[in-house]
C-alpha cells in the first residue's frame, strides 16, 4: 500500500456519519473507481453473473474498485451502514454468492498480470483466459482452473482444482503472497511470515470468508507443448468406464490429467474421458495404454499436441478462438453439487452412478483425477483439506431445477461419504462446514474470530 492509498484509507472514516442512512454519493466520491446505482444506465449488465438463474438479484450498488484504498472505501461504508456487503471476482458463485442485495465490491478492474523473476502477481480480478495468456509471452504458467471467465480470486482462495493440479499442485500451493483488505479496513500483505494465519486460511478457506483479497502472487512454471485428448466409448461401457478409470486415472503418471465424463443430453448418453498430457503424443499413447487394454479402444479418439496456451483453451472449451473471444463464451443457466472420492466406488456404487446419469434430463457427472501433487501435501498445510481423495465429483444440471442433482447426490453420499468441494458451494448441504473444511475447520473459525470479529462478511456458508 503506498501513501497516497494509506491516506486515502484514513479518509474513509467520516463515512461512519452516514450510519442511519447511507449516502451513496458520499462513497461514489471517495471511489477512484466506479460505483453503479439502480436507476444507473449500465445496472442491468452490472449486476449479472455467469449465471442468468440469479439476474433477479438486485443490489442496491455495485462498486467497481480500482485500488485497495477503494475497497477499504466500501468496506468502511458498509460497516457505517450495516450494509451487506460481497466481493465479487469473476461472478461464477455456483449458489450465486458473488452478488447480494447490499454492495458488492466488483474486483474485475483490479485484473493486471505482471511477471519478474519466477514469479506472476495477479490482480484479483484477472480471469484466467488473461492469466494464462498473459503469461504465455514469458512461457510460464500457474497451475489453476478450465473456465476461462473464472476470476483468479475465487479459485484461488477455494484451493484451485485444475487441469496440471497433479504435476503442479493447486492454485493455492503456487501462492506464495496475497493482499487482503480485512474488515476493519487495513491493507495487509500476508504470506508465510506475515499474518501466517490469514495466509493459511486464504489457501483453501474459501472466498467471501476473512476479507477481500486484490491481489496474489504465485510461483509459476515453466511450459513447454502439452497434448489434450478427447475419447469417446459408447454408453454400453460406462459401468466399465467408471470402474476402470477410477484404478487408473488417480495413479497416472503426474503429467497427465483426465476428466471422466457420463452424459444424458439431446443427443442421447456419452462415455466420455477427456484430459491433459503435459508432453508429446507418442508418451500419451502410453499413458493411456492401461485404461484402453482394459476398456477397450475408443469408439472415437481426438488428439493434439499444442502450446500450453491452447491446451488451457482448449479444455476451457473455447479452443481455437482468439483470447478475446474466449472472454466472451456465452453465460450458461446450471445448478451443480460435489463430492470428493476418498475410496474408489464398488460395483454397486457404480451401477447407481451409471443408472442416475440415465435418468431422464440433461445432465452430466464429471470425475476429475486427483492424487499426483495434490496428494503431497499435508491436509492441514493449507486450508484445503481433500489431498488424500482420489477424484473429485461434480454433478452438473442444465436449468435450475435441483431434483436430479437431490437424487443423484443423495444416492452417491452413501459411497462417496460427506466430502465436498468448496469452489463448487452448495447451498443444499447442511453439512457443508465438515464437508468443506474437514479437520481444518476448528482452525478457520480461529482465523475468522481474529481478522473479523464483527462478521461482517456473512456469507450463507460463511466460516
Amino acid at each position: 500500500m503506498d501513501r497516497r492509498d494509506l491516506l486515502r484509507a484514513a479518509a474513509v472514516a467520516p463515512l461512519a456519519a452516514f450510519a442511519s442512512a447511507p449516502d451513496w454519493r458520499a462513497l461514489r466520491r471517495r471511489l477512484d473507481g466506479t460505483l453503479v446505482l439502480p436507476a444507473d444506465a449500465g445496472y442491468a449488465a452490472a449486476r449479472r453473473l455467469f449465471n442468468p438463474a440469479y439476474d433477479r438479484i438486485r443490489p442496491a450498488g455495485l462498486a467497481y474498485c480500482a485500488s485497495a484504498a477503494d475497497v477499504a472505501a466500501c468496506l468502511a461504508f458498509a460497516r457505517a451502514g450495516g450494509i451487506p456487503v460481497t466481493a465479487r471476482s469473476g461472478g461464477h458463485s455456483y449458489a450465486g454468492w458473488s452478488t447480494g442485495t447490499g454492495l458488492v465490491i466488483d474486483l474485475s478492474r483490479m485484473s493486471s498480470v505482471r511477471y519478474a523473476g519466477g514469479r506472476a502477481t495477479v490482480g484479483a480480478g484477472a480471469r484466467l483466459i488473461d492469466v494464462y495468456d498473459r503469461l504465455a509471452s514469458h512461457g510460464v504458467s500457474v497451475p489453476a482452473g478450465s473456465c476461462p471467465t473464472v476470476g483468479v480470486g475465487g479459485l484461488a482462495l477455494g484451493g484451485g482444482l485444475g487441469v496440471v493440479s497433479r504435476k503442479h499442485g493447486l492454485t493455492c500451493d503456487a501462492l506464495e503472497a496475497v493482499r487482503v483488505v480485512t474488515a476493519d479496513g487495513r491493507v495487509l500483505d500476508c504470506d508465510a511470515s506475515r499474518h501466517p494465519d490469514l495466509f493459511w486460511a486464504c489457501r483453501g478457506g474459501g472466498g467471501g470468508n476473512f476479507g477481500v483479497a486484490v491481489s496474489f502472487t504465485f510461483r509459476t512454471f515453466a511450459t513447454g507443448r502439452a497434448t489434450v485428448f478427447f475419447l469417446h466409448w459408447p454408453w454400453a461401457k460406462a459401468g466399465a468406464a467408471v470402474r476402470e478409470w477410477q484404478t487408473w486415472a488417480p495413479s497416472a503418471p503426474d503429467e497427465l490429467w483426465s476428466s471422466l465424463h457420463l452424459t444424458r443430453s439431446a443427443g442421447g448418453l456419452d462415455v466420455e474421458v477427456v484430459g491433459t498430457f503435459l508432453g508429446g503424443a507418442a508418451a500419451l499413447d502410453r499413458a493411456l495404454a492401461p485404461l484402453v487394454a482394459r476398456l477397450g479402444r475408443p469408439a472415437r479418439r481426438w488428439a493434439r499436441t499444442v502450446s500450453h496456451l491452447e491446451a488451457m483453451k482448449a479444455m476451457g472449451g473455447c479452443g481455437s478462438r482468439t483470447t478475446a473471444e474466449c472472454r466472451r463464451i456465452p453465460r450458461t443457466a446450471f445448478a451443480a453439487r460435489s463430492h470428493l472420492a476418498y475410496r474408489r466406488l464398488p460395483a454397486d456404487g457404480i451401477r447407481a452412478l451409471v443408472e442416475g446419469v440415465a435418468r431422464g434430463g440433461r445432465h452430466s457427472v464429471l470425475l476429475d483425477a486427483m492424487g499426483g501433487a495434490i496428494g503431497r501435501v499435508a491436509p492441514a498445510a493449507t486450508a484445503f483439506p481433500h489431498r488424500a481423495a482420489l477424484y473429485s465429483v461434480q454433478y452438473y444440471q442444465e436449468g435450475m431445477d435441483r431434483t436430479w442433482l437431490r437424487a443423484i447426490h443423495a444416492d452417491m453420499s452413501e459411497y462417496f461419504g460427506d466430502h465436498a468441494y468448496v469452489n463448487y458451494i452448495d447451498p443444499d448441504l447442511a453439512n457443508w462446514r465438515s464437508a468443506y473444511y474437514g479437520p481444518n475447520a476448528a482452525r478457520l473459525a480461529a482465523v475468522k474470530a481474529a481478522y473479523d470479529p464483527g462478521r461482517l462478511f456473512r456469507l450463507p456458508q460463511g466460516v
